[in-house]
């Protein structure tokens, strides 16, 4: 199977628990929930993402033919000590394209997996965490992992169903939209009133990383 990769980078993860640790990015083309294109956000299950994953032009990106190739690339990448190595799989949907192949390469390129993923398609269970960003209007098939992150608001979003979820961190982050300063104080509300749940903020945005 060959890999549709958008873009691929070296940064600091900027959200959720993983915050601050150095990280590969791999950003895979497609997603289920939105096309991408402008015409059809109206229209699409989730409206308000803020990231281009359509083609492949971005800086890293391109199709790689098989798993070892992206897993090269991303070593490559990563251009230091083999001790800690950290790749978050994300997207649009990554699930559309990882697969086991692919979860085998990066661990034997000694990469600890992290996943960023809508909930829709089952995670492969080879990942090791798991970070579900539900979005309303979709099913969540995927109801357990390391870190539930949902943003906030999105109306038709039941907290209190999803508190049931086998998810070791409930973390609520703000959307970030022209309505960003009531978003940010809806979302402390909320963990305010529900202490189950903790605030996560895009350090990235602030520190002005990719």
């Amino acid at each position: 199977m060959s890999y549709a990769v958008k873009e691929m980078f070296l940064t600091l993860q900027g959200e959720g628990v993983q915050a601050g640790r150095r990280a590969v990015f791999i950003r895979f083309a497609g997603c289920n929930l939105w096309s991408g294109r402008e015409q059809d956000r109206a229209t699409a299950i989730c409206r308000f993402c803020d990231t281009d994953f359509v083609g492949i032009d971005g800086l890293g990106g391109g199709r790689f033919a098989d798993a070892e190739a992206l897993a090269a690339a991303a070593v490559n990448m990563w251009d230091g000590d083999k001790g800690g190595r950290f790749v978050v799989l994300t997207g649009g949907e990554p699930m559309l394209q990882v697969d086991d192949a692919l979860i085998d390469a990066l661990h034997a390129a000694g990469f600890f997996i992290a996943i960023e993923s809508n909930g829709t398609l089952p995670v492969n269970p080879g990942i090791d965490w798991v970070c579900i960003s539900p979005k309303a209007g979709s099913e969540t098939v995927q109801r357990q992992g390391n870190e539930l992150k949902l943003v906030w608001p999105q109306p038709g979003s039941d907290v209190v169903a999803m508190e049931s979820w086998a998810f070791d961190h409930l973390l609520i982050q703000p959307l970030d939209d022209i309505n960003a300063a009531a978003n940010q104080e809806a979302a402390m509300a909320l963990v305010m009133e529900r202490p189950r749940w903790r605030l996560s903020l895009q350090t990235h945005k602030l520190l002005g990383l990719r």
